[in-house]
């Protein structure tokens, strides 16, 4: 008898603090997904916006990148009269990325190239001077080779590069008083507006201009190829700053795009999730009146 009024009180009682009844439980799960599904769908929105946003960008891009490529084939005829046999292992790498995010890994592929560049030491001097434009490589390079870099660049690439930013560059690497031997651009060669990939392209300095075969045969004073070798390294990071940034802005392109088909995903999932719920709970109200009715 005593054990049968212990468990009738023990029935009797309250439910313990803190915790809710079933059908509260629901609500408020379905009240969690209902807030999730807005945010979410909220994401979709901006990723989408952000999407098309890249996709005009890009094609300002495209065009600026085929126009910015006559600078670089001029600069590829003038190296191949300029051949040097001794032409040096400690080069200059000039690595071209942006400030932006969000697109992908293009950042990360031409700090990766320039680090495996660096890690040939038959070729390379393992203490080869860094220079980046842009934030992000920066970022990532100074963690990786601290003691190789020598200067940054910013705010370039914020709009489709111009000649007189790869000029302002230029002047500011010659003038920085870093010994190198050559000089190593590292960007993103534009493949297609889905891909990309890490190229490296050289450029030889005065001094190799000078001594190079093809160059001697004319008489030329300093001043001449002064000029030329200057010409010559603007244009190059002219060339590498274009293709660098329309491969940026397809990337953003194809990054927002997967972005909003996983949101949309998430919000198909979220909503079935929340569909379900809401029909059970709808399901135990009825099982509960249901009840009441058939004691009645």
């Amino acid at each position: 008898m005593l054990a049968r009024r212990t468990l009738g009180r023990i029935a009797s009682q309250p439910t313990a603090l803190g915790a809710a009844p079933s059908q509260a439980r629901n609500m408020a799960t379905l009240r969690e997904i209902e807030l999730r599904l807005k945010s979410v769908r909220n994401i979709e929105k901006i990723t989408k916006s952000m999407k098309m946003i890249a996709s005009t960008k890009l094609a300002k891009a495209q065009r600026a990148m085929q126009a910015g490529k006559d600078y670089g084939i001029a600069n590829k005829e003038i190296f191949s009269h300029a051949v040097s046999e001794d032409a040096g292992k400690r080069k200059l790498f000039i690595v071209v990325s942006s400030d932006k995010g969000l697109c992908g890994g293009i950042h990360s592929s031409v700090s990766k190239a320039t680090r495996r560049a660096i890690a040939e030491k038959d070729k390379v001097e393992e203490d080869s001077p860094v220079m980046v434009i842009g934030d992000k490589s920066k970022a990532q390079l100074s963690r990786a080779l601290p003691k190789n870099l020598v200067m940054t660049f910013n705010q370039i690439g914020r709009d489709i590069p111009t000649f007189a930013d790869a000029a302002g560059v230029a002047d500011l690497i010659l003038t920085s008083g870093a010994k190198y031997d050559t000089i190593a651009i590292v960007y993103n060669r534009f493949v297609s507006a889905i891909s990309y990939e890490p190229a490296i392209v050289e450029i030889e300095p005065e001094t190799l201009l000078k001594e190079s075969p093809g160059f001697r045969t004319y008489e030329m004073e300093d001043d001449v190829t002064r000029d030329l070798s200057e010409f010559t390294l603007a244009n190059a990071i002219y060339a590498a700053l274009v293709e660098a940034h329309a491969c940026e802005q397809s990337a953003r392109r194809n990054a927002m795009d997967n972005a909003s088909k996983n949101a949309s995903d998430m919000i198909n999932r979220l909503t079935m999730q929340y569909n379900r719920g809401r029909q059970a709970a709808i399901t135990n109200e009825l099982v509960d009146i249901i009840t009441g009715a058939s004691a009645l």
